[in-house]
């Protein structure tokens, strides 16, 4: 498989290993999806970290196989190689991803569909489809513009160039920068402490915030209001409560 899972302490770890560039070919991007939709069902998965391995997450799609397409071929194929990052994107539980190396093109973009992203110093991001005649085309043009602002994502797109791990702490592309060796052992780490919260609260938390970021303000509050007060009829709400008055804050023992 040239994407697999393994879970360990609630998280849930979607590893890229496809040599020696992970390129993101039609059968990785399928796997993805599949996986993605496994993991969002299963209950043993709390949280999940996306990862390519200690050398690279992912160059971008596979350029040999793009380059025998003809337009016919892409108009069948582009809904499902949206669908497969969106999958990762709509994952209901905290996903972190843990850069190293490349993440360029199709790479960086499955970065962006992460809640949280940990690049070690040795990153570079970017999204070079200009370079081949193209646009982004898994959801760069959109998810890239939300995280960072519309001018600095036209920056990288309109040139194609790639951002080093510091300025891209600086441009919001990446949340922390840690030492290579450090990457995955710290995106575990954050990924593994969110798996002993609450789930339900977790998931609405995600989805108020990105619901809400696709519509207008009034919209927004009246999503946050709803899952604020469905909270109220959950175990977690009751437990977090009670040990909050009986033992102080963050004690709580979530099921």
């Amino acid at each position: 498989m040239t994407v697999n899972l393994e879970v360990a302490e609630g998280v849930g770890t979607i590893r890229l290993d496809r040599p020696p560039m992970n390129a993101l070919d039609i059968a990785t991007q399928d796997r993805l999806r599949e996986l993605a939709e496994e993991v969002t069902g299963r209950d043993d998965v709390r949280a999940v970290v996306i990862w390519g391995g200690e050398k690279v997450f992912a160059a971008g799609a596979d350029i040999k196989e793009m380059r025998d397409m003809d337009h016919a071929g892409m108009v069948a194929r582009s809904r499902a190689l949206q669908d497969s990052f969106t999958a990762v994107a709509r994952i209901p539980k905290p996903v972190v991803a843990a850069v190293t190396g490349y993440a360029l093109g199709g790479g960086c973009e499955l970065a962006l569909c992460a809640d949280y992203r940990i690049a070690g110093e040795d990153a570079k991001l970017g999204q070079p489809e200009i370079l081949l005649g193209l646009i982004p085309g898994a959801g760069g043009t959109q998810r890239l513009a939300r995280l960072i602002g519309p001018s600095r994502a036209k920056d990288l797109i309109f040139t194609g160039r790639q951002v080093k791990a510091d300025e891209a702490l600086t441009l919001g592309l990446v949340d922390r920068v840690v030492p290579p060796e450090e990457v995955y052992e710290q995106a575990h780490a954050w990924a593994a402490r969110l798996a002993r919260g609450p789930a339900i609260a977790l998931r609405a938390a995600k989805e108020a915030v990105d619901a809400g970021l696709e519509t207008d303000l009034e919209t927004g509050l009246a999503i946050e209001r709803s899952w604020f007060a469905g909270l109220f009829a959950t175990e977690d709400r009751e437990i977090g409560m009670r040990s909050f008055v009986e033992e102080g804050p963050g004690k709580a023992k979530f099921r």
